[in-house]
């Protein structure tokens, strides 16, 4: 091995200082993003307050688990456990956005910081060499700064918490087989699996994740992953009967039949070559560990978990209400392989056992790995520079932001003066990740007032402005679509109130209710005024003349 040349690991030391400046930026903006978001008193993203109004029916000791055919034709999709942990905060204060969004935030730290444990110490104890802390700090703020986890970090939904569960849970199970005390490695294959667990009940997604987990248990240990996987699915299966035996059925029918969606391939696809336009640099250095693993080394857990959630979760991410969280996990995944990758390069710890490929490709080129190691010391920073300059996302107009992006020559792309290199996502209707101004509160709280100062009750398809007026929650839109596209709503009571203009005001905005109901608010409400919030038109709809109210426009 030659000496390293003392330029090298000067110009391996900038360029990392380089790097880890680009992810401190990133990091820098997620800040202001989430402490902007946490002040914003009314949905943000599309479904926010009726996550809302899940944790405030938990709080009350009511499953959100309903007949949706039955007034208040409300009923949720979702698993429990992301609306149960904020319930204490909906005693303290009452109902409110900031604790939910709050608690995701923190949560995407503690995912980045499980990753960066993930990459520090896999070398060491694989007793390959030591860590580098470099590269293990790089890894988790690099799973921070990645557009698609930018996007959904700070809202009040479960995705991001489900994917920390999933994370704790594969760091867990990643050396659990290896350890020699039996009593020891129970008890970290039973909070790895409890994990799991509790990701699957944040969000059904998660089941890819257990699909890697207790795959590759078996590839380890065939009768040791039957007995563990044996017995989580008794757990995980009680709890599954318990809530449907408690909800009459409505958990079974809400959250696993309504879920069963199709798959728009145009919108996998588009967000295929997204997911790849922005993280390529790491899904390359991700995807040679995972090859050098099949063909010179056993298969890691995080390889099988980021090939399994990449293939799966990508696939999904087509469906309706799918996007670009469905790749969150993955890029999760690639954040600790291509630090890995990185780490092993940096220490120059490669090991190739001989075999056809290694006596082919590798030995021949012995004479020269060394001048290799040392060009390593440049190239491994540039991958995450490139990494960060394709993830580049900032406010245009807030200072010192403002000033970068005409530095860089960026001008905005999306709402609210914001740039962002994802652009609109691919086939999706989500606009999400641009700051909130003034006045989109001061539109929020202009519906809010129109509310207050009607006596019928008010159909609205984002719940923040009825919570905000003190009034009742009516229908989950979103929720009616899903059944009523499964066959399994009829929806006659809530068209019988829309005909019979029961409602004082319907406010729309995506419009996702079904068609029969769009019908009926066509056929019997017209638009009094439209209200731009946010990046979105909200149309306020009030009765129309019973004389004009027989057949749609």
């Amino acid at each position: 091995m030659i000496p390293i040349n003392r330029a090298f690991l000067t110009v391996n030391r900038v360029l990392l200082a380089l790097a880890l400046g680009l992810m401190l930026f990133h990091f820098s903006v997620y800040l202001v993003y989430a402490a902007n978001l946490i002040q914003f008193p009314f949905d943000y993203d599309q479904g926010e307050g009726f996550e809302l109004v899940d944790t405030i029916m938990f709080s009350r000791g009511q499953f959100p688990y309903q007949n949706v055919e039955i007034f208040p034709f409300y009923s949720s999709n979702y698993p429990p456990l992301y609306h149960i942990i904020p319930v204490p905060f909906v005693w303290l204060f009452g109902p409110g956005y900031w604790y939910g969004r709050l608690l995701s935030f923190l949560s995407t730290l503690v995912t980045a910081s499980a990753i960066a444990y993930a990459v520090y110490s896999f070398d060491q104890r694989r007793g390959i060499g030591r860590g580098h802390g470099w590269i293990a700090v790089l890894s988790g703020l690099a799973f921070l700064a990645s557009n698609f986890i930018y996007h959904i970090g700070p809202l009040f939904r479960q995705h991001i918490s489900m994917v920390m569960f999933e994370t704790l849970a594969i760091v867990l199970l990643a050396f659990a087989p290896e350890i020699v005390n039996t009593r020891r490695r129970r008890w970290i294959l039973a909070l790895g699996l409890a994990m799991l667990i509790l990701a699957g009940y944040t969000k059904q997604l998660a089941a890819f994740t257990a699909i890697a987990a207790l795959g590759w248990l078996f590839l380890r240990n065939p009768r040791r992953a039957i007995v563990w996987g044996v017995g989580f699915a008794i757990v995980g299966g009680a709890i599954f009967l318990l809530l449907t035996l408690a909800t009459n059925g409505e958990w079974w029918r809400q959250a696993i039949l309504a879920n069963v969606n199709q798959i728009n391939f145009p919108q996998v696809e588009g967000l295929f070559r997204l997911w790849f336009s922005l993280h390529g640099a790491l899904i390359m250095l991700a995807s040679a560990l995972v090859i050098y693993e099949i063909y010179f080394d056993r298969l890691s857990i995080y390889s099988l978990w980021f090939l399994v959630t990449t293939v799966l979760g990508g696939a999904s991410s087509g469906t309706w209400g799918g996007g670009d969280s469905y790749f969150a996990t993955s890029i999760a995944a690639m954040c600790i392989l291509s630090g890995i990758f990185a780490t092993r390069t940096l220490n120059r710890t490669w090991k190739f056992p001989e075999n056809y490929l290694s006596r082919l490709l590798v030995f021949p080129l012995r004479p020269i790995m060394p001048i290799f190691s040392v060009i390593a010391l440049v190239i491994i920073p540039l991958f995450y520079i490139a990494y960060g300059w394709a993830v580049i996302k900032m406010p245009t107009d807030l200072p010192p932001y403002q000033q970068i992006a005409q530095l860089l020559g960026r001008e905005p792309n999306a709402d609210n003066a914001f740039y962002d290199s994802a652009g609109r996502l691919a086939g999706g209707y989500a606009d999400i990740g641009h700051l909130t101004t003034p006045a989109d509160i001061e539109a929020g709280w202009r519906i809010v007032q129109m509310i207050r100062e009607t006596e019928q009750p008010v159909l609205s398809e984002e719940a923040g402005f009825v919570l905000q007026a003190g009034e009742q929650v009516i229908t989950n839109p979103t929720q009616l679509l899903n059944v009523w596209l499964r066959g399994l709503y009829d929806g006659q009571a809530l068209i019988q109130m829309i005909e019979n203009q029961e409602f004082g005001l319907i406010i729309l905005r995506a419009q996702f209710y079904p068609e029969p109901v769009l019908i009926a608010i066509a056929t019997h409400y017209e638009i009094s005024e439209t209200i731009h919030m946010n990046g979105f038109d909200y149309i306020i709809k009030r009765p129309k003349p019973l004389a004009d109210a027989t057949t749609p426009p």
